[in-house]
């Protein structure tokens, strides 16, 4: 399985496609993927009437990939969910190819074991990846070029995790001249038996490693500025009522959240309707009543069930139309709750979530 800290050596088959246009390359190894029948479809980024509009798209024919464009930095929608929609109720009979990046991923391996999804006749393709935008300044980004003018999603700064985990072939883009292909599995590795593209020199390896080590790094110190400006802004009741304030219980956050899989969810039940008079003996008592009610009690609860499976993909705080800062409170909350159990979403298949075992020696402090 693909990790950024596993020596290189262990790998089947490392590859390399010589063009100078890394997007090209990639068009070129999917087209082969589907030309040779390799896999039987692709779940690949389209664009679609432009680039300005792009969407997951299955294609099986290989003259479609010259719309298709991995590289592009946004995503529409976390990727994960599609795939779960496809597969959670029967497995596909014929070898599908999923690109995917490194969060979409991990999020992939959580639903998984959730039994939200199946990875049986999937080839797992996973992509470096540098970060993506919001839709207005990605949008902007297409108008100039110029990638540093524009912030990536606050997401994608504190993701400390560059390179795909899980993957059964890793696309790697970072610090290389062009691409490297490699099987990080024995089904990858099945995949790739007599490609004809030239094997990948040791340098490019070594740039690819030494440069995904300096972003992680970059990565890892803005995510814990972050922790350490929630951890002073979210303290206290008062505090977090004020950080919620803006909710208007759209629950767009939980339609967009991968992990928040329920077909029926307790907080779209009648459970919290109430007759006005309620609503008004409450404003007596308390001189004002916030409407909507119950929203802080909402992300608590929505909290509580995902906080060991978030892996930061941000997707939240993009459907967000108040500008919330759920993945700032989710991500700051998951990682807490995730280092007391000594658990990383999406690290392993064969790790199982927290909540569904129980360790003698686990939360030894709590109570004292």
């Amino acid at each position: 399985m693909g990790h950024i800290e596993r020596d290189f050596m262990e790998t089947k088959s490392v590859l390399t496609i010589n063009e100078n246009d890394k997007l090209a390359s990639i068009r070129t190894f999917l087209s082969w993927l589907l030309s040779q029948k390799r896999v039987d479809t692709l779940l690949v980024l389209l664009a679609q009437s432009s680039r300005s509009k792009m969407a997951m798209a299955l294609v099986n024919n290989p003259e479609m990939l010259k719309q298709a464009d991995p590289l592009a930095p946004i995503m529409p929608r976390n990727a994960a969910q599609l795939i779960s929609e496809m597969t959670r109720l029967n497995p596909p009979g014929k070898k599908i190819g999923v690109v995917l990046r490194p969060c979409e991923l991990r999020d992939l391996v959580e639903l998984v074991k959730l039994k939200q999804a199946s990875l049986d006749n999937l080839i797992l393709i996973g992509l470096d990846c540098s970060g993506t935008y919001n839709l207005a300044e990605y949008k902007k980004y297409l108008q100039d070029g110029n990638s540093t003018n524009h912030p990536l999603r606050k997401a994608c700064q504190v993701c400390e995790y560059p390179s795909p985990l899980n993957a059964d072939i890793v696309i790697g883009l970072t610090g290389t001249d062009g691409i490297i292909i490699e099987a990080v599995s024995g089904k990858g590795n099945d995949v790739l038996q007599d490609t004809g593209f030239d094997r990948a020199a040791n340098t490019e390896i070594s740039k690819r490693q030494t440069a995904l080590s300096e972003e992680k790094a970059r990565r890892i110190t803005a995510r814990d500025k972050l922790f350490e400006q929630m951890g002073t802004d979210v303290i206290g009741p008062d505090k977090l009522l004020d950080t919620m304030a803006s909710c208007v219980n759209c629950h767009n956050c939980r339609v967009a959240c991968p992990i928040c899989y329920c077909k029926e969810c307790f907080f779209d039940s009648p459970t919290f309707d109430w007759e006005a008079d309620k609503y008004v003996s409450w404003s007596a008592r308390k001189g004002a009543f916030k409407m909507p009610a119950d929203t802080l009690l909402y992300h608590l609860t929505r909290c509580n069930h995902m906080a060991t499976s978030c892996v930061g993909c941000g997707m939240c705080s993009e459907a967000c139309p108040n500008d919330v800062p759920v993945f700032d409170i989710f991500r700051l909350v998951g990682s807490r709750v995730q280092k007391e159990f000594d658990y990383v979403p999406g690290r392993s298949l064969d790790e199982e979530p927290p909540q569904t075992v129980f360790k003698e020696d686990e939360l030894k402090d709590i109570g004292r």
